[in-house]
């Protein structure tokens, strides 16, 4: 469940995208999406009507989730990495690093989880 709430703080809405990024069966990840809906954690919002499709939006709740996301990933980066970051937060409005903010320290935004992006960090190996 945190890859999936991991990919949609980080844009992804529609089940192709996670079911792609995730590379997960299609009968694990709706039964894991139900409960995160379930759970009032997401929303699954129609996108299109014929056929219908869905996409899955984080609710409130889920994005109170942010920090302890963050905080997790934080603990990864120091135990997990060697100190070197695989990922970096950063402000979607202004490209700033951030790290476990409420503000973004370069043009002192209020940060709305939505405006939290990453990027391949110094710690970052290439996948082949």
């Amino acid at each position: 469940m945190l890859l999936i709430l991991r990919n949609l703080f980080r844009g992804a809405r529609r089940f192709g995208q996670l079911e792609e990024d995730l590379g997960i069966a299609k009968n694990l990840l709706a039964s894991r999406l139900t409960k995160l809906v379930d759970a009032d954690i997401i929303e699954k919002v129609p996108y299109q009507e014929r056929p219908v499709r869905h996409e899955y939006l984080l609710t409130q709740k889920g994005r109170d989730l942010s920090p302890s996301l963050v905080a997790i990933m934080r603990w990864g980066d120091r135990w997990c990495n060697e100190g070197a970051a695989p990922t970096v937060l950063i402000h979607s409005e202004c490209g700033t690093p951030l790290d476990q903010v409420t503000h973004c320290p370069t043009c002192n935004d209020a940060l709305d989880p939505g405006q939290i992006r990453s990027r391949p960090g110094p710690g970052a190996v290439e996948v082949i």
